[in-house]
This record gives C-alpha cells, structure tokens and sequence, in this order.
C-alpha cells in the first residue's frame, strides 16, 4: 500500500513539532509548513519549524498568507470590537487559513492529508458513515471549541496525533528525539497582539482610536466617563476607572452612542443568547430542538442546554440555567457528551433580542 503523505501545520512551537514526528514514526510520508501571517510575523517561528524538519530529514514549505489573513482575521477582529462584539480570532484563522487555504495548498501539493498540533479526536463512525470531532481526552488541553467548524470534507482529511498526550509527555517525546524546540514556550493567545494590547493594535489598523465615552446605569443615567468601548468587554469588573463603592460590571455595550452601561452582577446572568452562522460537524441541518452541553467561551464548562433552529443558519440557546457573560462575538459550541455537535456565532443574549 502507498504510504500516506502528511503535511503538518508547524508553528515552531513544541505541539506542532511533535505532530510530525509522530506521524513520522507511524510510517506516513510527512512534510512541515510554516506560514507569514502578518508583517512583522516572528521569523523565530519559521526558523525554528525548518529545524524541526531538518532534524526529522522532511521537506519544509513556507506559505504566505498575509493577504488572506488580514482580510480574513485582523480586518474582522478589529470590526468586530468596534461593533461592540468580542470575537474570537483562532476560530476565524482555523476557518480560513489552517483547515482553508492550508489545505487547499497541501492537496495541490499531493498531500492527502493534513495535520495540526490541535488537542481533540477525529474518527469515523461507521454507522452514520460519518466523522465527528471529540473533545481530546486530556480534558485540561482540549482545543475542540476552536474546531467546531470544521466539515466532513476537512475531518477526512485531519489528522490529530496529540490527542492521548498531555503537555509533560509531548515535551518528553520532543526532548527524546532531540528536537531543538523542546523547551520552547507555548505562543500566545493572539498571536499578532504579543504585548496584549490589543486596543492599540484595533486603533492602528483601523486609524479609529477609542473615544472617551459614559458610563450609565441600569436606567440610563451617566455615572462616570469611559475610556472607549474598545477597552471593555461583558462582565468585566476590573480596570473601569471609577470608583462607585460598590462592584459594578458591564453589562452592555453600545458603539453607536459610545456608552457603557454598568450593573449588579446579576444582570450578567443571562438563559438566553441568538447566535449565527450555525455550523454542524454531520453536514446536516437543525431539524428542530435538540438538547445539548453548551460552552460559550474557550475556558467555559460547557452547561445543559436546548438549541432552537430560527432558519437562515439563526439559532435560540435556552440553558437550563443562567450563564455568566454571554459575549456577542464569540462562539457557542454544542456537545453530546464528549462528541462536537457543531456551533454559531454569538450575536446577542437574553433580553437584548427578546
């Protein structure tokens, strides 16, 4: 049988590193790319994947895909704040980069399969004739919310070696092998924000800087002055700027007219969120209610809820019992168990929409 060729999203870091040369040692044809994101992208990364190749003794490529990446990830990050939302860019750059044009690129390569240093589960089921996603069995590493959008055409393709291992072992296998990367420290959550301050890159990709604004309460009165919408996102209660003598957390945004308004926690409590852009790992559509564990951010514990089809890849998620911060702009994923379901985009929450 012709061995399988794989080619492995290789960020420089330690993950992605030990994905190939796992993949390597059960026999597959494997080869590495290392993609330009973004100017000004850390050429650490590139250096550091090639030698991971070199060491492994497989090909290396360099993809560059600054075009597509910021139309398609800074541009709708930076829209997205000054919507009011608060999106989620690894999801975005997995839609359009790592599981779109990466593996496009890798088939016109002749490679039939790709693989990225992801921590979840891909298989078959042979009753349904289809594959499904499922969160990774090291449950404190599991990266399946970022995933939720992929289809049958890229779970057939995917392939996701990590998944068994925690973080101690990956690091034992890369030092094992001697690969140079094996002390090397995970990358941060937003790659194109190092420093964090994510305000100041939205206003210099946009020439918007953040406007001073006001603080309202629950019945429209001003309380105080804001430093922009930019700076705050649902539930925050740190960094407001303003002493009230009591805690106050935000509880709306409003980019139109520039204001924050500012509760008692319990307003960020909602049942209810309207999301878009519905998404199903089977292909399928919603047919009708269906009981589900929702998570409505990365680090969230996914909670008992009933997802409710609306059409037009629109969607109600009533949970069985209030959720602290719902956030317009990032995803909400749905699980059987330990199995993906698919998910949606947060648009709104409880009453906003009601």
């Amino acid at each position: 049988m012709k061995m399988k060729k794989v080619l492995v999203a290789m960020s420089g870091g330690v993950d992605s590193s030990v994905a190939a040369l796992l993949l390597k040692e059960r026999g597959y044809e494997v080869g590495g790319a290392t993609f330009e994101l973004f100017d000004g992208c850390p050429e650490q990364n590139v250096s550091d994947a090639k030698a991971v190749c070199e060491k492994l003794g497989i090909p290396h490529y360099v993809f560059d895909y600054r075009a597509l990446f910021s139309e398609r990830v800074l541009d709708c990050f930076a829209d997205g704040y000054l919507r009011g939302e608060t999106p989620n860019p690894c999801i975005a750059c997995n839609r359009s980069i790592k599981f779109g044009a990466f593996a496009r690129d890798a088939e016109r390569l002749g490679y039939g399969c790709i693989s990225t240093g992801h921590y979840a589960a891909v298989r078959f089921d042979e009753a349904s004739g289809r594959y499904q996603l499922w969160r990774s069995a090291q449950p404190r590493k599991d990266q399946s919310y970022v995933l939720y959008h992929l289809n049958q055409r890229q779970l057939s393709m995917l392939l996701l070696p990590l998944d068994r291992y925690d973080k101690s072992e990956v690091r034992a296998l890369a030092a094992k092998a001697g690969l140079p990367v094996q002390s090397k420290s995970d990358s941060q959550d937003i790659c194109f924000v190092p420093d964090g301050d994510y305000v100041s890159f939205i206003a210099r990709h946009t020439g918007k800087p953040p406007e001073e604004g006001d603080y309202l309460d629950d019945a429209g009165n001003v309380i105080g002055r804001h430093r922009g919408v930019l700076h705050y996102t649902i539930g925050q209660r740190k960094g407001l700027g303003v002493a009230f003598g009591t805690h106050r957390y935000v509880s709306r945004l409003d980019p139109e007219h520039n204001t924050v308004t500012l509760s008692d926690e319990s307003a960020v409590f909602r049942d209810t969120l309207f999301a878009d852009g519905l998404r199903l790992i089977s292909g399928g559509a919603l047919g009708g209610p269906l009981s589900v564990r929702a998570k409505i951010r990365y680090a969230h514990t996914p909670a008992p809820a009933t997802v409710y089809p609306l059409g037009e890849g629109e969607v109600r998620v009533r949970f069985d019992s209030p959720q602290r911060a719902i956030t317009p702009g990032q995803a909400v994923v749905f699980y059987d168990g330990e199995r993906v379901v698919g998910g949606a985009t947060i648009r709104a929450a409880g009453q906003d929409k009601e």
